[in-house]
């Protein structure tokens, strides 16, 4: 099939298939017992299962135990294309120009965008139902304006997942501030190539970015599309707050419990997944985490008094707590116990397998009082992983810990939990301390 598969994409002519008269089959009846039949003859028992269970389990390592993929330039594909393919492929490997001449061309942004449908608003006064040099927009009055931006090129190969999650993941600042969304522009990079495979990449991922962009009520207002040598996009998101409901990070309070919404360990498993050395499952877990939105989590956390609130993004857990154990002047605990994690994660890191940002972010370990009695523990390496879509991380009254917890789980945050304590600052240097803490189930 693979053969003729490409034979036909090149023009050539297909090889005839000539199906087995007879063949094995291996069916399991899901009790550990399995039936098999070749021709006329057909036998049952444990022991087939047991055969069938070899033979399967030979056939799956042959795409497990892989050799570590070495980077190269593709070699030139000879599938034939028309003339005026033949042009742009030219246009593709040639000397490519900067400046406004590295714009993806406007007759493609057209069709590719013909298919998106950005939620349109009454303070949107011009955005791109009648596109303009810039988009207006108007603010409520009494409130204030926040502003805030993300970009970062492709982690998987999938353009309309990619577009939801950098969606999903520029919007995150703006919930932690508690802040309402209100409108966006993408800037994007796209490869050059034929126009074809450009539209389709481009429509794919800003089809994917807008449904997060509507569901959060966030307008897609405008944007810039150019040439890069891979595929990125970013959004700077604006939105509208009541100067007095501003979630800083700033604001904890000793005797605070410190809760986190989503779980962790996305750096190491999409590096992991760029070694091929990963379960598909772990990072089919670990996309669904990434495309939940902070958007209720806020207002959960906002109903049950938190004082101050960030997203877990690039830093990675602890450069954020520091972030905001500084301005407020406390100290705090971290039960590593606690931690929620993604499935694999403490697996790819026990291989030694870290995001390219983690040794940046290990430097501020000297943050951690007595850093080397924990080093060598299973989670440690969590606390410096950098998480793309993260959760929100948030201080709330300790006595209303609980009845957060259990909202945050009945909203679908499911992993939510108090993972530490804010203490009145101390007089080490260090501001983060670290205890095995509580179990999970553990009040």
């Amino acid at each position: 099939l693979a053969d003729n598969l490409r034979r036909m994409a090149m023009g050539a002519r297909l090889k005839p298939y000539r199906p087995q008269r007879r063949w094995l089959a291996l069916i399991s009846t899901g009790d550990r017992h399995a039936v098999a039949s070749r021709g006329a003859l057909g036998l049952e028992g444990d022991w087939v299962w047991r055969w069938k269970d070899w033979i399967d389990r030979r056939f799956m390592r042959r795409f497990q135990d892989v050799p570590v993929m070495q980077e190269k330039a593709p070699p030139p594909s000879p599938i034939p294309l028309d003339e005026q393919e033949q042009t742009q492929a030219i246009s593709a490997v040639a000397m490519r120009c900067g400046g406004c001449g590295a714009k993806v061309g406007s007759t493609v942004l057209s069709r590719a965008l013909d298919a998106v449908h950005p939620i349109e608003r009454d303070d949107v006064l011009v955005g791109l139902k009648a596109p303009d040099d810039a988009a207006v927009v108007k603010v409520p009055d009494g409130m204030a304006a926040v502003h805030s931006i993300d970009f970062f090129r492709a982690f998987i190969d999938d353009p309309y997942m990619f577009g939801k999650i950098a969606a999903n993941h520029s919007l995150g600042d703006l919930f932690a501030m508690g802040a309402a969304p209100q409108s966006a522009t993408a800037v994007a990079t796209v490869p050059p190539g034929l126009e074809s495979k450009v539209e389709d990449t481009v429509r794919l991922m800003m089809t994917g970015a807008v449904e997060v962009l509507n569901a959060a009520g966030c307008a897609l207002v405008g944007g810039h599309t150019g040439e890069g040598r891979e595929l990125a996009l970013g959004f700077a998101v604006n939105g509208y707050i009541d100067p007095a409901e501003v979630m800083q990070k700033g604001g904890m309070k000793p005797g605070q419990a410190i809760v986190l919404t989503k779980p962790l360990g996305t750096g190491t498993l999409f590096a992991a997944l760029k070694k091929l050395a990963i379960k598909g499952r772990w990072i089919d877990d670990a996309l669904a985490s990434m495309c939940v939105s902070n958007q209720q989590a806020a207002a959960i956390l906002q109903s049950h008094g938190a004082t101050a609130c960030t997203d877990v993004t690039g830093f990675g857990l602890l450069g954020h707590l520091v972030e905001m154990t500084r301005p407020s002047g406390v100290d705090a605990i971290l039960w590593l116990r606690r931690l929620p994690v993604l499935a694999g994660a403490e697996e790819t890191l026990a291989a030694g397998v870290q995001s390219s940002l983690a040794p940046s972010n290990v430097r501020l370990r000297r943050a951690i009082h007595d850093q080397a009695k924990w080093v060598s523990h299973p989670r440690y390496g969590l606390l410096f992983d950098p998480q793309t879509a993260g959760g929100l991380l948030a201080s709330v009254p300790w006595q209303q810990a609980d009845a957060c917890v259990d909202a945050l789980r009945a909203a679908g945050y499911v992993e939510a939990v108090v993972i530490g304590r804010v203490e009145p600052q101390g007089d080490a240097l260090e501001p983060i301390r670290l205890e095995e803490g509580p179990d999970r189930s553990e009040a």
